[in-house]
């Protein structure tokens, strides 16, 4: 019986050991909303889009950690962060706080509204110890609205970065 259960737990390490994500920690930036729009232009910010930020960073949020990924703080860096918009377009501002905070992975997001119809979301994983992106994509989404984000977001994550 013991060697069986050896047996099995000899089995099951290589897989753990290829596992990217267990055990592992991240610097999560949150997601930069970029309004490029004329609707943002002339009316300023909108509580309900400050909002939907929220939601897909929640939701980002809570899929590294049901995969076992710790989210560290950022507060030890949050004076350098507060200087940078974007912290997914700053020439690698991220990688040097992720190190900082000694994180494994830097993860990046931003939203950029080109109208109320037409999103884009993106988000990236970057390995810290050699600043190579890992994973990450790109998608246009349809529609302003949390379900269209939400949606957006979850095509990211299983599509892409936990496939």
């Amino acid at each position: 019986m013991t060697r069986l259960i050896l047996l099995l737990l000899l089995m099951a390490a290589p897989a753990a050991a290829d596992d990217p994500w267990q055990g592992r920690s991240a610097a999560f930036f949150g997601v930069s909303f970029l309004d490029t729009s004329t609707e943002g232009d002339l009316n300023g910010p909108r509580a309900d889009e400050a909002a939907r930020v929220e939601l897909v960073e929640r939701q980002a949020a809570e899929a590294f950690r049901a995969r076992g990924v710790t989210l560290l703080d950022l507060a030890p860096v949050e004076e350098d962060l507060g200087r940078i918009r974007n912290p997914a377009k700053c020439n690698g501002c991220e990688l040097r706080m992720a190190r900082r905070l000694g994180a494994d992975y830097a993860i990046v997001a931003e939203v950029q509204k080109v109208s109320n119809l037409i999103l884009a979301m993106n988000l990236y994983v970057k390995e810290v110890a050699t600043g190579a992106q890992i994973r990450g994509q790109a998608v246009d989404i349809r529609g302003n609205t949390d379900e269209s984000w939400q949606r957006g977001m979850r095509y990211i994550l299983e599509r892409n970065v936990f496939r």
